[in-house]
């Protein structure tokens, strides 16, 4: 919450200083070169002349003013709520002036209009190939700034600590749990190979005594047999079994 307050102090600070920077030029220009009069500053590349743009920074889209300033104030309202998201006081500065320099021409749509959002916006700055204002220069710093930003890795918008937390905690209990899934059912399965086993060499002892029972007493009924040739086959017929 601290750092929110922060930010939202650096953004309103930089805001407020590129609006103001940007109207006190534009009312300077207005009662200053409204006569049509040209300022030299350097010759042929660099003059104040005063020019009344229905476009968008440096003279683009001049046929499309309303659409423009729809863009202008959709684009300021994103731009306040992704800084409620960042973290970064770079991309706080870089939002800012974007911000600053979108609004303060907003501001010339609005105040000159004839119609809906149609006003022209006060252009002075003469580059030679085009005309623009401070507004228009906020906007093309912030539009490199956020191109660097963007080149260097610094994301927008960053994860919260709390968040990668809880997604690692929750991913070592669901490991856990399947580890005591598959121990559970490996010592069942163990447990039941185990029976089976069992059972089968009861099974077959019980069959191999069921056996030597019977022949036991075949060979006790014979007559033609006398006792130690009826010992001596029942043991070989025990060895043979075992």
């Amino acid at each position: 919450m601290e750092r929110l307050r922060v930010r939202a102090a650096v953004f309103a600070l930089i805001v407020f200083a590129g609006v103001a920077l940007d109207r006190i030029t534009k009312i300077w220009a207005l009662a200053t070169l409204s006569d049509g009069r040209k300022v030299e500053i350097l010759p042929r590349l660099l003059s104040l002349t005063l020019v009344r743009n229905p476009g968008a920074s440096f003279g683009l889209g001049s046929s499309f003013t309303w659409v423009i300033s729809i863009l202008a104030c959709a684009a300021c309202g994103a731009m306040i709520a992704v800084l409620k998201r960042t973290k970064s006081l770079y991309w706080t500065f870089a939002l800012a002036l974007a911000f600053a320099g979108a609004f303060g021409n907003l501001i010339d749509r609005a105040q000159y209009a004839d119609g809906f959002l149609d006003g022209k916006v006060v252009d002075f700055i003469n580059y030679g190939w085009s005309v623009g204002n401070v507004a228009d220069i906020e906007l093309f710093v912030a539009a490199l700034y956020i191109v660097l930003l963007v080149f260097v890795g610094l994301p927008l918008v960053e994860k919260s600590d709390n968040t990668i937390k809880d997604f690692a905690e929750s991913n070592k209990s669901k490991d856990s749990e399947d580890s005591d899934s598959n121990f559970a059912d490996f010592k069942e399965s163990d447990s039941e190979d185990f029976n089976f086993a069992n059972s089968d060499k009861s099974d077959s002892f019980e069959k191999s005594a069921s056996k030597s029972d019977s022949f036991k007493n075949k060979f006790a009924d014979s007559d033609s047999l006398d006792n130690d040739s009826k010992e001596s086959c029942i043991d070989t017929h025990l060895d043979s079994e075992l």
